[in-house]
């Protein structure tokens, strides 16, 4: 079945949802997620978003720390567009409701984060991303030119080649849960008040949904289950950057993974967790700004004999320096305090943190909270130039996903809403004028081979394939961590490199082996090659960078070289692997 469109939108984060309410306005919208429409890192987001807000901040100053956060790898003109841009960007989401705290004289209440020279970071609690979610997806479901698509994994860019031209023209996807007999698609509504409607239209008998769009946006968030710790939702596997990457988009600075650095340490906890969690929780960077401590076990005071900003420091120096601490005391966790705030503030100022320890007989208002690194956010992904625009015309990406040279080697903490936002905007004037150029022809439906799922090779064949893939995924995940972690060396990348590549051939000759066909697809295999890629183009990434730089550290070369200042580039080439798990599902038409 085809559905046809004049935007198709991968992804219902912030990004995603801002720019699908901006171009409704000029035509049909359709928004495609891979699970809930509220579930993105967007709606785990706590700190808040960082702008200039204040008359004692300003821009320069908000570029400065954005710049030296980034290891002076950003690019310049990005970062002057994102900070210039920014305040209107959160004033237009206070204009649609967004309810960010104020403080008792009446002006935003703004906090400070690692990173940061000024207090910039507008917030809701340590709720925020969850509120900007609320605000955005009620505006979406209420707007009679989008429609929303829950549940729908999206496979592969519908890519052809008009002479030196690479051209996009929509995605096929799957529904992830009506696989073996229907497709469903759900479209949301709101009525007056705040809740969620849905109709659900069934279809019997077909097997995927493609969607032939004019303009494409990539807001599909990123990878941090490359790694078996990570605050992202289960969601982030990577799919828009191994799509992009298959259908020959450029890819930037891949090497550059951001740890948190403090993500709440379950083995600390005095109750621990009747089963492990599907992403850590995350302890807000605005803990650290509010003054919050990191100590050893040995409660020592540790931050200031690594940098003089003590616990204010960018995230890849607090990330460095607990991994030093662990591993130099062997010991699983730090402790991370700031119950020598009052109590109401810190009830007040971190609420879901607070209530989420108290689950586990912690009391962050009496007690330090164990922390640990977990893998975090990307700050590489599909190269995008000032308005969105990737190499292939009618792709545009925003958000995790995008590589827009904000971030550099390093993400300075609530840059990333604020750049989702400014460039989820960006995108619209480009999308809209390729939009009236570009006309649907029905016949384009037919022009791709169509994915089948996999309901022909039986139960048996395919709990052995998913308890396999599953059991590859934990191994792709300890290799990551282990070799590709907060701390590198050229030895160790290169042995990620040789064991991932062997793994991911393993992987894919078990599943033809179990009468898997190059057309079939099934969520947790076409996850499982996401995330090979993504890894693989990690380690590429790191291993080609020979300084250290931001988060990228090296042991090999741990100086920074002023020579070597240039982003990390992976421009397509036609010599992809030709293996089921690295190249697109569809045969692209050659001019």
């Amino acid at each position: 079945m085809s559905q046809y469109f004049d935007f198709a939108v991968i992804g219902s984060g912030v990004a995603g949802l801002r720019y699908a309410l901006d171009v409704a306005k000029h035509g049909s919208v359709a928004v495609i997620t891979k699970a809930e429409p509220h579930e993105s890192n967007t709606n785990y987001a706590q700190g808040g978003v960082g702008s200039v807000l204040s008359p004692s901040d300003s821009v320069e100053s908000h570029m400065h720390d954005t710049i030296v956060a980034g290891a002076y790898l950003c690019d310049e003109e990005t970062v002057r567009v994102v900070c210039t841009e920014g305040p209107d960007r959160i004033r237009e989401l206070m204009a649609m409701g967004a309810s960010f705290d104020h403080g008792e004289d009446g002006n935003l209440h703004l906090t400070r984060e690692g990173g940061h020279s000024h207090h910039r970071i507008a917030h809701v609690a340590d709720m925020t991303g969850r509120e900007i979610v609320r605000v955005l997806l009620k505006a979406v479901v209420n707007d009679p030119n989008i429609s929303v698509f829950d549940h729908h994994f999206a496979i592969d860019l519908l890519t052809y080649q008009d002479c030196s031209d690479t051209i996009c023209l929509g995605v096929d996807t799957f529904n992830t849960e009506t696989l073996e007999v229907t497709t469903k698609f759900t479209i949301y509504y709101a009525q007056k008040s705040h809740y969620l409607h849905s109709i659900t239209f069934t279809f019997l008998n077909f097997q995927a949904i493609r969607f032939i769009s004019k303009v494409t946006l990539l807001a599909s968030g990123g990878a941090g289950h490359i790694y078996p710790t990570t605050t992202n939702p289960l969601i982030a596997t990577g799919d828009g950057m191994a799509m992009a990457y298959r259908a020959q988009a450029v890819i930037s600075n891949m090497e550059f993974v951001q740890f948190h650095p403090t993500a709440l340490a379950d083995e600390g906890l005095p109750i621990k967790p009747t089963k492990s969690r599907e992403n850590a929780f995350l302890i807000s960077e605005a803990v650290r700004g509010a003054g919050g401590i990191l100590y050893n076990l040995g409660m020592e005071r540790f931050m200031p004999l690594y940098d003089e900003r003590a616990e204010l420091a960018p995230r890849d120096v607090v990330a460095r320096s607990i991994d030093d601490q662990l591993k130099k005391r062997n010991e699983k966790y730090v402790l991370l305090d700031i119950s020598h705030r009052a109590s109401e503030k810190i009830l007040s100022h971190f609420p879901n943190i607070a209530a989420e320890c108290l689950k586990y007989g912690l009391d962050i208002t009496r007690q330090p909270i164990p922390v640990v690194p977990a893998a975090h956010y990307m700050c590489g992904g599909v190269h995008a130039r000032l308005h969105g625009e990737t190499n292939i015309q009618g792709l545009y990406v925003a958000g995790e996903v995008a590589c827009t040279g904000l971030h550099g080697a390093n993400r300075l903490a609530s840059n990333s809403i604020v750049e989702a936002l400014v460039f989820a905007r960006r995108a619209v004037q480009p999308s809209i004028d390729h939009m009236k150029s570009s006309k649907h022809d029905p016949s384009t439906s037919n022009l791709w081979g169509k994915p089948v799922v996999t309901s022909s090779l039986g139960s048996d064949a395919m709990d052995k394939i998913l308890t396999m893939t599953r059991t590859i995924r934990k191994e792709l995940q300890s290799i990551m961590w282990d070799y590709v972690g907060i701390v590198r060396s050229t030895t160790r990348l290169e042995f990620a490199e040789q064991k991932i590549g062997e793994l991911e051939a393993k992987w894919e000759e078990y599943l033809f082996q179990q009468g898997w066909e190059p057309t079939m697809v099934g969520l947790e295999a076409c996850e499982m090659r996401n995330l090979f890629c993504c890894a693989e183009l990690v380690i590429s990434s790191a291993l080609s960078r020979h300084e250290s730089r931001g988060l990228h550290y090296t042991v090999d070369f741990p100086n920074l070289e002023e020579s070597k200042r240039l982003p990390t580039i992976i421009f397509p080439c036609s010599s992809v692997k030709s293996t089921w798990s690295s190249r697109q599902l569809h045969k692209q038409l050659m001019c």
